[in-house]
């Protein structure tokens, strides 16, 4: 039995298949090197379907690192967005589904979503906010701002 087919296990439990799908670039390059070396001269392998097989692994890291790249930005921009709120008054639902509002205070990562704090201490997911106030919410009275001084 070839070492691909071994790794592949043809009628194998499906935990043999998934180690295949775990290979890297290099171990793949070195089975086949293997297989090359192995093989009966007089009855040679396809090496066109390892070439085919390794392509498809390229592409499949490549689509791998592209979704990750894509989820970064994805995440930042939300990490953006959401830092644009700081200030304003929003409403939306918390994770336990209690309906909230108050003023952004700050934002928080929680896992891989971003979420809003309020100045109430209420935590609103971002994908959870349902109404955002366009204005932003005057400083307090007595912040040290002379602004009632000047006519």
């Amino acid at each position: 039995m070839s070492a691909i087919n071994a790794l592949a296990g043809s009628g194998a439990p499906a935990a043999t298949g998934s180690r295949f799908n775990e290979l890297s670039s290099e171990e793949f390059i070195k089975i086949i090197f293997t297989e090359l070396q192995n093989q009966d001269p007089f009855k040679p392998n396809d090496s066109g379907a390892l070439l085919e097989q390794l392509n498809s692994i390229r592409s499949i890291e490549s689509d791998i690192e592209m979704s990750n790249r894509l989820e970064s930005i994805v995440f930042q921009n939300q990490m953006s967005s959401a830092g644009g709120l700081i200030g304003k008054r929003v409403a939306g639902l918390t994770a336990d589904a209690e309906r909230v509002g108050g003023k952004v205070k700050s934002v928080a990562r929680t896992g891989d979503e971003i979420a809003l704090v309020l100045e109430n201490g209420w935590i609103i997911p971002m994908d959870n906010v349902e109404y955002i106030d366009s204005e932003t919410v005057p400083p307090p009275a007595g912040d040290g701002n002379d602004d009632a001084a000047n006519p």
